[in-house]
């Protein structure tokens, strides 16, 4: 039952609007100033309160100030525009005018209530959501990524500078805008720089600007992308990849918060919080004189390290059902489920390229797919690689041959010699070759007639 409290000077107004609310289910509270509320009241305990905008002592909207949270509706019977625009200014949710309208009266508290338990249902359930799943679009449970998410949550909220490393296609950047959401430069802009697409020749003017004439086809004045970031976050992808120069100017961005425009003798301020990634060991460029020490120093404040999707376990299975989904969406298609040799198919292949490549095979997928189902064969997977990787992970404890006898007596029953080999990414006279060699015949099967390496 929701608590409200009523502050009005006036004792049959009190007594009125609390037969009202009582009358639909309401739990009522009284008070004839904010001073006697206050005393006999946990201001802050209630779900809504209604205070006259004139009270004896302190206006009514001076409660908002110590109401911590909770709603509150003004009420007066010196209704103006300029009293109204002057209440919802200071934090009143609403505002109604005396004499009002029983009926009226009702459905503003009940919207401005049920307004209140949504939102805080919405932020019970961010809260939840953030706590599990900190980074929107990656999902994980493995240690690594419980990991992730943690470092997340604690560094968020601060400024320092974040290094970012993974594989290529591990979800850096992810990570990086779930920094920028969730830290205190949210309303301002998240500028991404992908460092690697950029020309030397042309990094310097990009990232710090230039001004008129400063080389050939420079026109014009331009700002470059970390005044764009002035108040917010810039990442730099594959930061790895910077010119010295930029390098250089950059150092200066994080020690003095500096910078120059090409051509420019003029220094100009620049708030940003640096948030860098890359897949290449910066320790290593350090010690080859590719990447300044000073800078790389500065860079990892903090770093955050994600694991290559081969090492996440059930994650990627997870991963790739929500892709799935996710994809079906995106695409106007029936939800499909994965077939179990796909879902073991996908268990199995090393990922170099992550979770951006198996994010490619689930569209392709499901583009090409005719069924309410995903094919083994429609993930276009390097089988090749399925068999390397199971053997290098194995430590040679399961040979090529092997998993090879094994696929096929697995397999064969439900498919046929040439989906078998595309399978294992071989031709068909391979696989037949293997068979003789490796004393596994083709069981007969009456309903087809293949015969020989074809």
């Amino acid at each position: 039952m929701s608590e409200i409290l009523i502050i009005d000077d006036e004792a049959v107004i009190r007594t009125e609007l609390t037969r009202l609310l009582t009358r639909h289910g309401y739990q009522v509270a009284s008070a004839g100033s904010v001073g006697e509320a206050e005393r006999d009241n946990d201001i802050g305990a209630f779900d809504l309160i209604i205070a006259d905008l004139r009270l004896p002592g302190e206006s009514g909207t001076s409660v908002i100030s110590k109401s911590n949270g909770t709603p509150v509706l003004i009420m007066t019977s010196y209704a103006s525009v300029k009293s109204a625009v002057e209440s919802m200014r200071l934090g009143a949710v609403d505002y109604i005018a005396k004499p009002f309208d029983h009926q009226e009266m009702i459905m503003v508290v009940d919207r401005i209530l049920k307004e209140g338990r949504l939102q805080r249902q919405n932020a019970a359930l961010k809260s939840v959501v953030q706590r599990e799943y900190p980074v929107k679009g990656m999902i994980g449970a493995c240690p690594a990524m419980k990991e992730v998410f943690s470092r997340i949550s604690k560094v968020a909220p601060t400024n320092a500078n974040v290094l970012i490393l993974g594989e290529s296609g591990t979800g850096k950047e992810l990570v990086a805008r779930a920094m920028h959401e969730h830290s205190q430069r949210s309303d301002a802009a998240i500028v991404t720089v992908n460092c690697a697409a950029i020309p030397e020749e042309l990094m310097e003017s990009e990232l710090f600007g230039h001004e008129k004439g400063a080389f050939t086809g420079a026109v014009g004045a331009r700002e470059g992308l970390v005044e764009a970031a002035d108040g917010g976050t810039l990442f730099l992808d594959e930061v790895a990849e910077l010119s010295p120069g930029a390098q250089a100017g950059l150092l200066r961005v994080l020690q003095d918060g500096e910078i120059r425009r090409v051509g420019s003798n003029k220094v100009r301020r620049a708030d940003v919080r640096l948030l860098a990634a890359t897949h290449r060991n910066l320790g290593d460029r350090v010690k080859q004189s590719r990447f300044r020490g000073d800078l790389y120093f500065r860079l990892r404040v903090m770093e955050i390290t994600l694991p290559p999707l081969r090492d996440r376990g059930d994650d990627i299975v997870a991963l790739a059902e929500s892709l799935l989904e996710r994809t079906c969406k995106q695409l106007n298609r029936t939800v499909m489920g994965f077939h179990r040799q796909a879902v073991e198919l996908i268990r199995e292949y090393h990922w170099p390229g992550n979770v951006r490549e198996l994010e490619n095979a689930i569209e392709r997928a499901v583009i090409l797919s005719e069924r309410n189902e995903i094919a083994p064969e429609l993930l276009a997977i390097d089988t090749t690689r399925v068999i390397a990787s199971k053997d290098s992970i194995s430590h040679q404890e399961d040979s090529l041959d092997d998993y090879f006898c094994r696929f096929v007596r697995e397999h064969e029953d439900q498919l046929t010699e040439t989906e078998l080999a595309r399978r294992l990414g071989i031709s068909r006279k391979t696989l037949w070759e293997r068979r003789q060699r490796l004393g596994v015949p083709r069981r007969h099967r009456a309903s087809r007639a293949e015969h020989g390496p074809g």
